[in-house]
């Protein structure tokens, strides 16, 4: 068991755990699963005036700093470093951090697209271990704000992450 799945079943909410060989991306994460990188949510953490936010987006989108500095009301905010990720989310490995905001005491703002899927497949905190559960599950009862993020990436965008 993870801290991930712990928290799930303390919740009460299904899930399957799904183990599989090393992923660093969603991208990566949705090859060695074969589902659709639109079936994986990326969770990206941000810094901003009031600390850390988690942002989930579909793992085939990029996120578009412009959008998240609109949905969490600061200009200046900017993705976490990996000291930071380091430091703050040590329990977790680099690139694994679930969108289960009531977890690691943050707020998540969730794409929209995320939303409109029935289920959906994250990484539970090890690059090798992603969880599986629908959608409803994932986000009821979590401090959630949904807010468009992500966008396709048009020629000259520079404010990107991939």
């Amino acid at each position: 068991m993870s801290l991930v799945t712990d928290h799930l079943e303390r919740r009460g909410v299904a899930f399957e755990v799904i183990p599989h060989g090393q992923a660093y991306t969603s991208l990566d994460e949705a090859r060695a699963l074969g589902i659709t990188a639109g079936e994986v949510v990326k969770t990206v953490v941000v810094h901003a005036v009031s600390g850390h936010v988690l942002v989930a987006v579909p793992g085939y989108r990029r996120l578009d700093m412009t959008l998240v500095r609109t949905a969490v009301g600061d200009n200046h905010a900017r993705l976490a470093t990996e000291e930071e990720l380091a430091r703050d989310f040590s329990d977790y490995e680099l690139g694994a951090l679930p969108p289960l905001g009531s977890l690691v005491r943050a707020h998540v703002y969730v794409d929209p697209e995320v939303m409109g899927h029935d289920s959906v497949v994250f990484a539970a905190g090890s690059q090798t271990e992603s969880v599986k559960i629908r959608t409803e599950d994932l986000f009821r009862g979590e401090p959630v704000t949904v807010a468009p993020l992500s966008r396709h990436r048009e020629e000259g965008d520079k404010d990107f992450v991939e």
